[in-house]
């Protein structure tokens, strides 16, 4: 009732957290603000258990769990039973169309998530889940439903068969994170881990409108990496995303994984290490460090591995407990930023556990190339409080905003060189469980912000998820 009573007050005040002011004039180029303009609950029964730290529900890599297209906003999630569920509501309405598909989660692994993604040149919704390591399922519907979804009835009959292939196009045995990214002429790509979690290697696939085509493999799990306290000759490139800018460049973010973790000061760390940066001016088919260099081919045999040099924008060791697939986004010059977690030096030089040290030290940063062409890292002053990722969001002034875990929001004004971080939105009237998604196509359509996020639970008590919306400044 706690939770209800907040949220129903933020609601009639328009005061959404410390630090909003209700009814403020705005300068021409406004800083951060965020306004709670109205809750929805997609689901009082889902689907709930507690694997990786993480919800099948609510998990970074879930690209895209919550999408907007043409003045509808699209949801996916599993229910109580274990049922895929996708949803739609046109943008500010009270209630969600669902749909059930014939789907049902295979094991309780949080990484199962279910994807969405959108090709314009035909306007199907593509849905990718449920795998970890092993195959994937895959659903496609009508062609137009996305063009004209006032006109179409929203039932099972506009969703075509559960595949184990993509239009008969197999990619791998070993598939993990689907991230659907629309290109700049209309096809979709997805972008999938082929192996297992420190072996594994970045690929591509695209959709031009009638059939999919494997792209291939681009970047290495080979090489050896050395730390000062030993050596690994293999791990994988953990993505924080893949996203086209205003002038069509792909941006992708990245830490390294090592497979062996001799290369930690403490086996309970976690062998992450150094953020990365690479670009792509062909649509995926050659990559480039951040000084233009040639660093690798997609399907080719020489792709972008852990001993080419220029890679590295934020150099750090395994011993602090960096997270992986935190977060990105590009700004309105197509300047790429990025948030990057970990246990700062002051708090020692050593993690023995990354879980409890992160969730007791972890600070976020928000990492960005700035106009001059140099990065910049500047520290998020809020306490993590927990060993879960932040996402990142950009406005129409560029201003930065941190979504983070338990749903909290904290944001940085373009003006101040995103310097003056602090809490806009405290999360505490919802309950939430840890990480939650964001909707990363609406607010570059109509300036809001949506939330997705699943009340806390235990065991496997099913539990409440539930879109809120801000609205950022116009």
């Amino acid at each position: 009732m706690k939770r209800r009573t907040l949220l129903a007050t933020a609601l009639l005040t328009g005061v959404a957290g410390p630090g909003i002011g209700a009814g403020t004039a705005r300068a021409a180029d406004p800083g951060p603000s965020v306004s709670l303009t109205g809750s929805t609950q997609l689901d009082a029964q889902a689907l709930f258990f507690v694997s990786y730290d993480g919800l099948v529900n609510n998990n970074s890599f879930q690209k895209n769990g919550l999408l907007t297209h043409k003045g509808y906003q699209y949801a996916v999630w599993y229910t109580t039973d274990r049922s895929a569920v996708v949803a739609r509501r046109a943008l500010g309405a009270s209630g969600w169309s669902t749909v059930t598909l014939a789907h049902r989660l295979k094991s309780s692994d949080s990484h199962n998530v279910i994807s969405m993604g959108v090709s314009r040149t035909d306007g199907r919704l593509h849905l990718n889940l449920d795998s970890h390591s092993d195959g994937f399922f895959y659903v496609k519907s009508v062609a137009g439903l996305l063009d004209n979804p006032a006109s179409t009835a929203w039932t099972s009959a506009v969703f075509g068969a559960v595949q184990t292939s993509l239009d008969g196009l197999v990619l791998t045995t070993q598939f993990t994170y689907p991230q659907f990214v629309s290109t700049p002429d209309g096809k979709l790509q997805l972008s999938y881990r082929v192996g297992i979690s420190g072996n594994g290697r970045n690929a591509l696939a695209e959709y031009d409108g009638s059939s999919w085509t494997a792209l291939g493999e681009w970047s290495g799990s080979t090489g050896t990496y050395t730390s000062e306290h030993g050596s690994s000759t293999a791990r994988n490139m953990y993505l924080h995303g893949i996203d086209y800018d205003v002038n069509g460049r792909l941006h992708s973010f990245f830490t390294w994984r090592e497979q062996n973790s001799a290369v930690m000061c403490n086996s309970g760390g976690i062998t992450n290490h150094d953020t990365g940066y690479v670009y792509s001016t062909d649509r995926g088919r050659t990559w480039r460090n951040d000084a233009g260099t040639l660093v690798g081919t997609t399907g080719g045999s020489d792709t972008v591995g852990v001993t080419d040099a220029g890679l590295v924008v934020d150099a750090l060791n395994p011993d602090h407990s960096l997270m992986n697939q935190e977060s990105q986004a590009t700004d309105s010059t197509g300047l790429p930023h990025a948030i990057i977690s970990y246990v700062p030096g002051r708090f020692g030089q050593c993690t023995t556990n990354y879980v409890t040290d992160r969730t007791n030290n972890g600070r976020a940063f928000h990492l960005r190339k700035n106009a001059s062409g140099g990065w910049t890292k500047t520290e998020i002053p809020i306490a993590l409080g927990s060993s879960q990722r932040t996402k990142l969001i950009l406005d129409t002034y560029d201003n930065a905003y941190a979504i983070m875990p338990f749903g909290r929001i904290a944001g940085a004004s373009k003006s101040s060189g995103y310097t003056d971080w602090k809490l806009l939105y405290d999360g505490s009237a919802l309950d939430a469980f840890g990480e939650v998604v964001i909707d990363e196509t609406r607010v570059s359509q109509d300036g809001t912000l949506s939330v997705m996020y699943q009340e806390k639970s235990s065991g496997t008590t099913p539990s409440a998820l539930h879109v809120v919306d801000f609205r950022l400044p116009a």
